[in-house]
């Protein structure tokens, strides 16, 4: 079957960027001049998945309301005049079909997936982690489902970290590499360095069967006393193909206060609109920098 949903867990509290995320969703704090999560649903729809399910919680109400409609500033743009503003605000809303379930009990990340069981029924589907954004210019995603469909299964996206970097992530083992598409053999979450089977990363792309939704009504608490998605891929293994794409384009990572301000000055250098004055300006501040 076509892949033609999304679902995005969003239901985490972002302590690690407290006090800002108080009273705000940590999805809803900007990169540049865009919340965080409209980056990922917009990512979703690129790739041709136009029925994207958001996994929230308590105080998320900020996400519904960034992609419905605003008729009062809608008009208020209208009449005076100011288009270009008004397309952006209606962008939001236009970009895919959003819809919404609360995760409850948020139990992990296998959990929030488990929560997507009945808007997907039994067919394939993505899963987009909002704290990974991939550039618009490198179409992982794409290629993700291009794999799904012509293997089968699961895929996931693998990134090559640095061999100390390895406890940070999940860890798989593979074989048969055809270019930068591997089969998935293991799947380690947060190993020890002497104990990862190599350097390749899981990063937060998925292209999953539905057999996952049994696999992990059946996985038992993990790592943190969570349901490890990581935990039901390494049972899934053992049921059907899981492949992995090896990922080597711009990926931008917004879950830690550093990896974030980094993301904005990387995509706000990018632009054509704020690159050049950004650029120079960084050019005269950096050098009588301590």
């Amino acid at each position: 079957m076509a892949v033609t949903k999304a679902v995005i867990p969003a239901a985490g509290l972002g302590t690690r960027f407290l006090p800002a995320t108080k009273a705000t969703p940590k999805e809803m704090l900007p990169v540049v001049d865009k919340p965080a999560i409209q980056y990922v649903v917009e990512e979703a729809a690129r790739a041709g998945l136009d029925d994207v399910l958001l996994v929230t919680g308590r105080n998320k109400k900020p996400l519904e309301d960034h992609f419905d409609r605003m008729v009062e500033l809608e008009e208020t743009l209208a009449a005076k005049g100011d288009k270009d503003k008004l397309a952006l605000v209606q962008q939001a809303s236009a970009i895919a079909t959003v819809h919404y379930v609360r995760q409850g009990d948020p139990r992990g990340l296998g959990h929030a997936v488990l929560a997507a069981a009945q808007h997907v029924g039994d067919e394939p589907f993505a899963v987009l982690l909002g704290d990974d954004l991939i550039d618009a210019r490198d179409p992982l995603l794409e290629t993700m489902i291009a794999v799904q469909e012509r293997e089968g299964g699961s895929v996931v996206a693998l990134m090559e970290v640095p061999r100390e970097s390895v406890s940070l992530y999940g860890c798989a083992a593979v074989e048969d590499a055809t270019g930068d598409v591997v089969r998935i053999t293991g799947l380690i979450e947060k190993p020890a360095v002497d104990e990862a089977p190599s350097n390749l990363a899981v990063i937060g792309r998925y292209v999953l069967s539905p057999t996952v939704f049994a696999v992990l009504r059946a996985t038992p608490p993990g790592r943190g006393g969570e349901i490890q998605l990581t935990d039901a891929l390494q049972e899934l293994i053992s049921m059907e193909p899981v492949h992995g794409v090896v990922f080597r384009g711009r990926r931008y990572d917004t879950g830690d206060r550093l990896d974030y301000l980094k993301a904005v000055v990387q995509l706000a250098a990018d632009r054509d609109d704020l690159g050049p004055p950004l650029l120079e300006w960084l050019r005269e501040w950096l050098p009588g920098r301590p």
